[in-house]
């Protein structure tokens, strides 16, 4: 049996990956108190209540504080009975929170009269903190919309190879903000940049033109060399440690030539040596 457990701030996309990960045929279950986890995988391990093996289930901050710092234990006891847990937490900054709410008009669960929605929001960062320390994945939905997040959680589950590994290849672009989701983040701006020949200023690293472009520079070779050799000696290291995901982040200046080159360079790389591959352009989305 596999479990996936979907946490995160509320206004970040749980229920949008849930609803995917229910399209994959899982069986979901929202806003379950964590205390009831070990009866439920016990009953699904005992006799099993769907055709489904696979479980995905939904944790937020509603729990009771006490439940919530009990959860690194728990899920402890859920390895110790051989039982495939990961983690996934979704997150956002607070002003993309603050402003889908005031669009939505959706009430914060942890906000009231006394309690701002600025408050609430970092309060329930603060009552999740047991959840975010003991996180496989985390996926920041500030600039992601509701089709983006379905699609991504659905590439990262449907991709995962037979260890249920999955590494994330991500483009960015430094004037539009680091990915708080990275757990690597390579700096491309170094390298010589394509929006500078008129010809190429409109195409992005995906064309061939471009590609062609940056193979012709020794710097770039010797840039992904080097970037390749460290990925490819040290994923396995993360995947012996039971890593189940790992992000990479690879930005440049405005996001659209160097580092997406280098994601699609990487990903044919790596793929087939490192376990499954999954890339993004953020700003190419």
């Amino acid at each position: 049996m596999n479990m996936i457990i979907i946490s995160g701030l509320s206004g970040s996309g749980k229920s949008v990956a849930l609803h995917a990960l229910e399209d994959m045929n899982y069986f979901c279950i929202d806003n379950l108190p964590v205390g009831l986890l070990n009866a439920l995988a016990s009953e699904f391990q005992d006799k099993p209540l769907t055709n489904s093996t696979d479980i995905a289930v939904g944790i937020d901050a509603r729990n009771h504080p006490d439940q919530l710092d009990r959860f690194p234990d728990i899920i402890a006891g859920l390895a110790n009975q051989g039982i495939s847990c990961k983690i996934m937490f979704l997150q956002a900054d607070d002003a993309t929170l603050l402003k889908r709410f005031s669009e939505t008009r959706r009430k914060h669960p942890l906000s009231d009269s006394n309690t701002p929605l600025a408050d609430a929001i970092e309060k329930e960062r603060r009552l999740l903190s047991p959840i975010i320390a003991n996180a496989d994945l985390f996926i920041d939905t500030s600039r992601t919309n509701v089709h983006q997040l379905r699609d991504l959680v659905m590439e990262t589950q449907g991709k995962a190879d037979s260890s249920g590994f999955s590494l994330l290849l991500r483009s960015f672009g430094y004037k539009h903000g680091i990915p708080a989701d990275a757990d690597f983040v390579f700096d491309a701006r170094c390298l010589p940049n394509p929006h500078w020949e008129p010809s190429l200023r409109n195409q992005t690293g995906r064309d061939r033109a471009v590609a062609e472009f940056l193979e012709h520079e020794n710097i770039v070779n010797e840039y992904f060399g080097q970037l390749a050799q460290f990925l490819s000696s040290w994923i396995p290291r993360f995947q012996s440690d039971n890593r189940s995901y790992l992000t990479i982040a690879i930005g440049c200046t405005g996001g659209q030539h160097r580092s997406v080159y280098l994601v699609e360079r990487l990903a044919r790389h790596l793929d087939g040596r490192t376990g499954a591959v999954v890339k993004r352009h953020r700003e190419l989305e």
